[in-house]
C-alpha cells in the first residue's frame, strides 16, 4: 500500500523516501552521521507511519524525524528545525536550542 502524504498546501502525493533522505543528508552535511544512520532514521520514520491507518501530513513526518533526529546529532536537528519549522530570524534558532536542551538529558559527572 502507498504512504500518501497531505502537503501543507492540501495537495497529496506518494511518500517519497529519497525527499526525506537529501533532508536528512542537507541537514547532517560535514557532521559526523554516516549515510548508514541517516537510513535507518528514515527506516524507523517510515515503518511508524506506515502503521496509520489515514494519510498522513507533511507536518506528522517532520515531526516524527526530529524526534529521531534529536538523539543522533544537534547540530543536524536544528539544521532541519530550521528548515521543516520555517525559521525566520535569529530568535527561532534561539527559541528551538531553548527548547533541545530542555529535552536533552544531562550529561553526568564522572
Amino acid at each position: 500500500m502507498p504512504l500518501i502524504v497531505v502537503k501543507r498546501s492540501g495537495t497529496r502525493e506518494p511518500f517519497d523516501r529519497t525527499k526525506l533522505i537529501a533532508g536528512l543528508r542537507a541537514a547532517c552535511k560535514n557532521r559526523p552521521v554516516s549515510d548508514q544512520v541517516l537510513d535507518e532514521l528514515c527506516d524507523a520514520v517510515e515503518e511508524s507511519l506506515r502503521l496509520r491507518p489515514e494519510d498522513i501530513s507533511s507536518e506528522e513526518i517532520g515531526r516524527a524525524v526530529l524526534e529521531r533526529l534529536r538523539d543522533v546529532d544537534e547540530v543536524g536537528y536544528v539544521r532541519f528545525a530550521s528548515v521543516y519549522k520555517g525559521f525566520e530570524g535569529l530568535g527561532d534558532f534561539e527559541r528551538e536550542v531553548g527548547l533541545l536542551i530542555k529535552t536533552t538529558a544531562p550529561k553526568t559527572r564522572s
